[in-house]
């Protein structure tokens, strides 16, 4: 009995963990959108209108450059790749009315750290002859997060199959016009900085009102042993933030002079083992990006589309009222897919690039009230 609690437990700590993580991974613009909430080993656990507090922390290092699946080793050797540094922390507090239903408010903390050569003197040796870099930065709260989720079981019977089903509202708290110095050389070669909003992927918020739907389950094959899964889905049907990518131009582009409002998307699946002693392993796989068109609403607007597959092995440790894991998803494949602009153009040749990361650090903890 003691080690099907600590299974579920583990399994529904992980899943909702794994929601929590969606968040940039790069140039690609992905953000944390789900709930810092309860799972189905709290409803075990724990007794009728009782708080959760969370704390989750994740990082990243993207550099790596891909335009489709090809990666632009070439980027790296001659030192032009754009490097993205991500230190996030999810602040999170969840209610449980019942053994069935939960509701959580969850705020995002970020600082972010963007250096380059493209966005301020250039890459080509003429016009950057030092190959400088410079860096843009954002910090702050991002978007708010309110959802709630049910389990369509009842918990407490201990099924050996669950599933929950859930829904949210993201509200555009975080600054999605976060502004930098960029760097420039007038034709005498002096150094001069204009100041324009910082590149999307390091933009604190997006500057909509979104809805999700999420999902996730478990089933136990034995007392030690679950597969667990779980699928979001963001939609943002506002088609531009309203943020003007290049203030300084006399022209704003019909297409993609605007920062988008993108959907976003994540699924996960794995197999959880229990060690005993409060600790479990788990192994398996997620998927998550931002795809080219939107689900609702147009899909003008800047954006880079893309998606990232990963392995990801994990642990686990809970005891009593207290629980904490640690996961690390690594990229296996990524895809800068076309972006709606991309696909404008009727030769077909017109493909962006992205950086991504090899692997993302995730932490969390929580403490039941």
């Amino acid at each position: 009995m003691k080690n099907i609690f600590t299974l579920l437990f583990t399994v529904c700590l992980l899943i909702t963990q794994s929601t929590n993580d969606i968040f940039a991974q790069g140039c690609v613009a992905i953000r944390g959108m789900s709930h810092a909430g309860a799972t189905s080993a709290d409803f075990f656990k724990q007794q009728n209108g009782k708080f959760q507090v969370n704390a989750g922390y994740r990082f990243f290092r993207s550099y790596k450059h891909f335009r489709g699946d090809h990666e632009e080793k070439e980027r790296v050797e001659q030192g032009t790749e754009v490097i993205n540094v991500a230190h996030a922390l999810d602040l999170g507090l969840t209610y449980q009315p019942n053994m069935r239903w939960s509701i959580s408010v969850t705020l995002p903390v970020q600082h972010n750290d963007r250096s380059s050569l493209y966005e301020h003197y250039g890459n080509a040796i003429t016009a950057n002859p030092e190959q400088k870099r410079f860096h843009t930065s954002s910090k702050g709260i991002g978007d708010l997060r309110i959802s709630t989720s049910y389990w369509l079981r009842d918990p407490m019977k201990m099924p050996k199959f669950n599933v929950a089903i859930g829904g949210g509202i993201k509200l555009p708290t975080g600054d999605k016009a976060v502004e930098g110095e960029f760097h420039k050389l007038d034709k005498e070669g002096n150094d001069y900085t204009i100041v324009k909003p910082v590149d999307q992927s390091i933009q604190l918020g997006d500057g909509a009102v979104g809805f999700f739907l999420e999902t996730q389950g478990y089933l136990s094959f034995t007392p030690r042993t679950a597969l667990y899964f779980n699928g979001f889905y963001l939609s943002n049907p506002k088609e531009h933030n309203g943020v003007n990518r290049n203030p300084q131009s006399a022209t704003i582009d019909p297409v993609v002079g605007y920062f988008a409002a993108v959907d976003q998307f994540a699924a996960r699946l794995g197999v959880s083992q229990s060690l005993g002693g409060g600790f479990s392993v788990l192994l398996g796989g997620r998927a998550e990006g931002v795809p080219s068109d939107d689900l609702i609403g147009s899909s003008k607007g800047y954006r880079r589309p893309g998606y990232v597959i990963s392995g990801e092995p994990g642990v686990a440790y809970i005891k009593n009222k207290f629980s904490a894991s640690l996961s690390v998803p690594i990229a296996l494949y990524r895809n800068r897919t076309k972006s709606y602009a991309d696909k404008q153009d009727v030769t077909g040749k017109s493909h962006g690039d992205a950086a991504f990361a090899d692997y993302l650090i995730s932490f969390s903890v929580s403490r039941w009230f």
